[in-house]
């Protein structure tokens, strides 16, 4: 059985993810710094194969010693799925009104890591003789949003890593893209007023938010079919990067 790695899988897109590749009938190993054995279980319910590890996406030894227990018990990691992220919750998060320990915060979270993902993992992969990433963006990566500086650094930052991972292990099968969703309906938004939830929405040619199972579809798409992609990021934003107004 095919082996899946998902990070941030306690919830939100991470938790969608790794219920969709569970259906599609992949052993989902479902990581993160909270306890994921609720997606776990949930996974289980339906049918599907999983297990919970705790990881801090952060640490290069965490993610040591989690690759390497995956492969102790499964023997082989086929397909990588970076989705833990965070935004500022530190500081203002402008240019002049951000901290560094902002700034540290949510770009070691939302670019070191997927860094230090596809470090630990891509070796396995080239022994294998290939595999498939999928790291998150985001379309903040894109254009200019209020109020997201650190972040849209983060994630302009995973799009071109992206670009260049692909560039340098694709002679060796591994087909690596991210996605680049709109506003996910997600708990991320749990501090938000309704409206700017709904000035969110209305950005969007669908005039809603997305759903953390849209942006999961997407990932499962390009693990399951997609054998001629690599190096692209994929908006999955409802229209909005074609709206051209926020």
């Amino acid at each position: 059985m095919p082996v899946a790695l998902v990070t941030g899988a306690a919830q939100g897109i991470g938790r969608a993810t790794a219920r969709r590749l569970a259906a599609d009938g992949l052993h989902v190993v479902c990581a993160d710094i909270q306890d994921a054995s609720a997606t776990v279980t949930e996974i289980e319910g339906d049918g599907g194969k999983a297990e919970a590890v705790t990881l801090d996406v952060r640490s290069a030894s965490g993610w040591s010693e989690a690759v390497s227990g995956v492969l102790d018990r499964h023997g082989r990691i086929d397909h990588l799925a970076n989705i833990a992220g965070v935004v500022n919750m530190v500081s203002s998060d402008t240019v002049v009104g951000l901290t560094e320990e902002g700034w540290d915060y949510v770009v070691d979270t939302d670019l070191k890591a997927p860094w230090l993902g596809m470090r630990a993992v891509i070796p396995s992969m080239i022994e294998a003789g290939g595999g498939r990433i999928v790291n998150i963006s985001s379309l903040a990566a894109l254009r200019g949003l209020p109020n997201l500086a650190s972040y849209s650094a983060a994630k302009g930052g995973v799009a071109a890593l992206t670009r260049q991972a692909a560039y340098e292990y694709g002679d060796a099968g591994i087909l690596i893209n991210a996605i680049a969703p709109g506003t996910i309906d997600t708990p991320i938004l749990g501090d938000i007023t309704p409206e700017m939830k709904q000035a969110n929405a209305a950005a969007h040619i669908v005039d809603r938010l997305g759903k953390p199972e849209e942006a999961a579809s997407m990932v499962a798409y390009l693990f399951r079919e997609g054998s001629f992609l690599t190096g692209v990021v994929y908006p999955v934003d409802g229209g909005w990067s074609a709206k051209g107004n926020f």
